[in-house]
């Protein structure tokens, strides 16, 4: 049977829709799989000779030629046969054997530019591009060039997911400029123990994005030299005022007895320091004993976070009688718990259960095994759930229970994650969220418990096809759901605002209002607590959130946040008539504020404030806040007067005036 004219079209057309072209580096030079087999096929049937591009030049007589037969790789054929589909089988196994040279010298190329600088250039291109992001929401707020506001974007970022903090708060530990002592940024933790942290910042962007430099030995030296100074609170250093008031607050932690532990935080968009640099390092941290460390963070650590989820500590109250044994390195127990407890779970951390779930939520009306669930549980059957369902499976680092109790355990876990089950823990929760106990079914699921080391992540994978490293469920979240933070919510909304529960990606909107900053704002000015306020942030949501969201109103919350953040903004001009003592009372006067305001406006206390007032409070705050700060200024100057009379006070004296909140007293009005 002779090829058809009609087929030059048709292998054309089933060709290139049969097949992609071939990916080659660039400088190369490789024909795609249809080229070759298509151009092949073609030949047979023009009995044309091939180009020199199908490998071989054409050295055979022109005797065979005259025969019609054509060359191949090699191979000559007789295109006039009535077998010619055995030829174009030939050509076709021919060129995948071309092809798979092809994909060899292919892989070569790979060998050469290896998989770890593609993935890490990769890396870069992401960082960049959250980079360009966040110039276009603040670049307004970094000063210099192009240039130089991209590198402190990415020292924002870097201090940013380091300390797992907001927008807002990286802008406050910037000391980056001239007189910085090599030193970017500065955040000093919470004493604990007679010891705090000081997390020290020195970042380095390449803009090229070549990511195979080394952290640059000089910038090493910098630090190095910095940690020597600015710790030793009997050496005078040239600083600018940012430095000057962190360092201030440093040593005046020291001078009363508190140990630092330095955390030296090396950034950059490429490879960790070279040999002469860690030998400086070396030295360091034998010189001071190991009260040094030394941390590199660049691009790829950026996006390892960006990665992660969060982890959840929780306890599980199983009724009736469990079974647990240890089977292969593994710890396994099987229970079962009622629907309410599952409802209370998901109402206080969410999706947050779900995170390494394949599937998490499908929604309730769009899938109908969800509302078949709803139907049984709202239904005469509702005591059949456990048989009707699959259950939970749930990982976690470690459980523990009392083993010497026979039913009813209360079973505590260890970074919990539900890992199959999100369907049913989620519409059990949206479909009992509103019921009241009584009305809640005497419904039970059955849970599977599996304990897996941290290092066993492939196991995990195997059960989820999906799984997250975890980082620690912020006190934030876990108080994201309590009714006065709903209610905040819902009374800030009515004033035009947006009010953030959780912790959120992206700030810094005039008209949204995050819970951290309405704690720190409240604390410090209607609860009267500058001093906890500024060093107890930690403390924010745990031990003094009641003090600071008990009977608080949106109203109260919008104004001392609108208090707060014109005495932030005139702290951070660093303005060269402000007083020495500025950058460490700004908490106490935003205080005074709210004290004059409301004394202004004719309301004999925070709690006379409410949506009916906030309007004119507002309105008079616009027009008199230079008045009012200035006013809180005199207020300080004169307790300091009354605390140190006309001494001279040094800073690290000042800072710890007003971390210690001496100035209280003397404040009273």
């Amino acid at each position: 049977m002779r090829c058809q004219p009609g087929l030059k079209n048709e292998v054309r057309a089933n060709f290139s829709l049969g097949f992609a072209r071939s990916c080659v580096p660039s400088g190369r030079r490789f024909l795609s799989l249809p080229a070759i087999c298509a151009q092949a096929v073609l030949l047979v049937i023009q009995k044309e000779a091939p180009s020199n591009d199908l490998g071989g030049k054409d050295s055979q007589s022109r005797k065979q030629r005259k025969c019609g037969c054509v060359h191949f790789n090699g191979i000559w054929m007789h295109a006039r046969s009535n077998r010619c589909w055995i030829a174009e089988m030939v050509i076709i196994f021919e060129s995948f054997r071309l092809l798979a040279q092809r994909v060899h010298l292919l892989f070569w190329h790979l060998y050469f530019y290896s998989w770890k600088e593609f993935m890490a250039n990769i890396n870069a291109i992401l960082v960049d591009q959250q980079l360009t992001r966040f110039l276009e929401k603040y670049g307004d707020r970094l000063t210099g060039d192009d240039r130089k506001k991209r590198s402190t974007a990415f020292l924002l970022t870097c201090m940013k997911r380091v300390l797992d903090i907001s927008d807002e708060e990286s802008f406050d530990l910037l000391t980056d400029g001239p007189h910085d002592a090599g030193i970017d940024g500065i955040h000093i933790g919470d004493v604990v123990d007679n010891e705090f942290v000081v997390t020290v910042f020195q970042a380095k962007y390449k803009h090229d994005l070549e990511t195979n430099a080394n952290f640059p030995a000089t910038a090493v030296t910098l630090v190095c030299a910095a940690i020597r100074t600015l710790f030793d609170p009997h050496k005078i250093v040239e600083m600018n005022p940012a430095l000057a008031a962190k360092v201030a607050d440093i040593r005046s932690l020291i001078a009363d007895a508190f140990i630092p532990r330095i955390k030296v935080v090396l950034c950059n968009n490429g490879d960790p320091w070279d040999s002469t640099a860690q030998k400086e390092i070396d030295d360091v941290r034998r010189e001071f004993n190991a009260q040094v460390e030394f941390h590199h963070f660049n691009h790829v650590s950026i996006v390892q976070i960006l990665s992660k989820a969060q982890t959840i500590d929780t306890s599980l109250n199983l009724q009736g009688k469990i079974i647990a044994e240890d089977q292969n390195f593994l710890r396994v127990l099987i229970g079962r718990i009622h629907v309410r407890e599952l409802v209370e779970l998901y109402r206080q951390y969410g999706d947050l259960l779900l995170q390494r779930n394949i599937r998490r939520y499908l929604g309730l009306n769009d899938n109908r095994v969800n509302q078949a669930m709803s139907q049984t549980l709202t239904s005469e059957h509702a005591e059949n759930f456990y048989c009707y369902n699959n259950g939970l499976t749930v990982v976690c680092d470690k459980f523990t229970y009392n083993a010497l109790q026979q039913t009813d355990h209360t079973v505590r876990l260890k970074n919990f994650q539900i890992v199959n089950g999100g369907q049913t823990c989620r519409t059990i929760y949206e479909t009992l969220k509103d019921k009241a106990d009584d009305d809640i079914p005497n419904a039970f699921v059955m849970i599977r418990v599996y304990e897996i080391e941290e290092n066993r992540e492939e196991f995990v994978r195997a059960i989820t096809y999906a799984t997250n490293s975890q980082n620690p469920v912020d006190l934030r979240d876990l108080h994201s759901n309590d009714a006065v933070q709903k209610q905040l919510e819902i009374g800030l909304s009515e004033l035009g605002y947006v009010y953030k529960r959780k912790r959120d990606e992206f700030g810094g909107d005039p008209k949204t209002i995050t819970s951290t900053s309405v704690a720190e704002a409240v604390l410090a000015i209607w609860r009267e607590q500058p001093h906890q306020a500024k060093f107890f942030k930690r403390e924010h949501f745990g031990k003094l959130y009641d003090a600071i969201f008990e009977n608080l109103n949106a109203a109260q919350a919008l104004l001392a946040v609108m208090i707060f953040r014109d005495v932030e903004s005139r702290r951070k001009k660093h303005l060269p008539e402000a007083p020495i003592f500025a950058p460490y009372a700004s908490h106490y006067a935003a205080m005074i504020i709210g004290r004059h305001l409301l004394k202004a406006g004719h309301l004999s206390s925070a709690t006379k404030l409410d949506h009916r007032t906030i309007d004119a409070l507002l309105a008079l705050f616009e027009a008199q806040k230079d008045h009012l700060y200035q006013q809180a200024v005199k207020d300080i100057q004169v307790a300091l007067l009354a605390c140190y009379g006309d001494r001279d006070i040094s800073l690290q004296q000042l800072s710890a005036t007003f971390r210690r909140g001496d100035l209280l007293s003397m404040l009273a009005i």
